[in-house]
């Protein structure tokens, strides 16, 4: 990525994340930069001021889209303090581990790998999601109205309910 400047949608979304406490959601077309849009405001706050937990929770309903976000905020990641974490059922138990082990930074994760995260890992949530500011769902179009749609609120509001905080809330949609 050799940008020289920013997208006039990453300069609107970096506006309202930086000067408000507002939820978001980000529309526009493939390509746009839209990813980039909430991470790069969500990546200087994080750096700025570092979460004590998981700061951010990225949700995706496809492993490919996990797996593609994945390398790109890696790559925008490697030069800061800030890890970026994959967890779906392809992903190896030892990097999954080391979020367990030491959780902090951004968490990419399935609507269904998160599930499974809530139901068998109960005792852990408040540990991995006490100081969680940011919830990024990806690809909300296709979810919306949904039973997996309906599964993610539902999600989000038990690790609200369980952490004692209403986190952020940020979409991304190309429709």
């Amino acid at each position: 990525n050799n940008w020289s400047s920013l997208r006039s949608i990453q300069l609107a979304c970096a506006e309202v994340l930086f000067e408000s406490d507002s939820n978001l959601l980000v529309t526009s077309g493939t390509a746009s930069g839209k990813t980039e849009a909430a991470f790069f405001p969500i990546i200087s706050m994080m750096a700025s001021d570092m979460p004590k937990s998981i700061g951010a929770l990225y949700i995706a309903p496809l492993k490919s889209l996990i797996n593609d976000q994945f390398l790109r905020l890696d790559e925008i990641l490697d030069e800061c303090e800030i890890p970026v974490f994959h967890w779906h059922g392809d992903v190896a138990a030892s990097h999954k581990n080391k979020l367990l082990k030491n959780p902090k930074g951004i968490l990419q994760i399935t609507p269904e790998s998160l599930e499974s995260m809530l139901m068998n890992r109960p005792n852990d949530i408040v540990r991995l999601f006490c100081d969680l500011r940011f919830i990024v769902i990806d690809e909300i179009h296709i979810l919306t109205g949904t039973d997996r749609g309906n599964q993610i609120i539902c999600q989000l509001n038990r690790i609200s309910r369980i952490i004692g905080s209403d986190v952020r809330r940020i979409g991304l949609s190309a429709t």
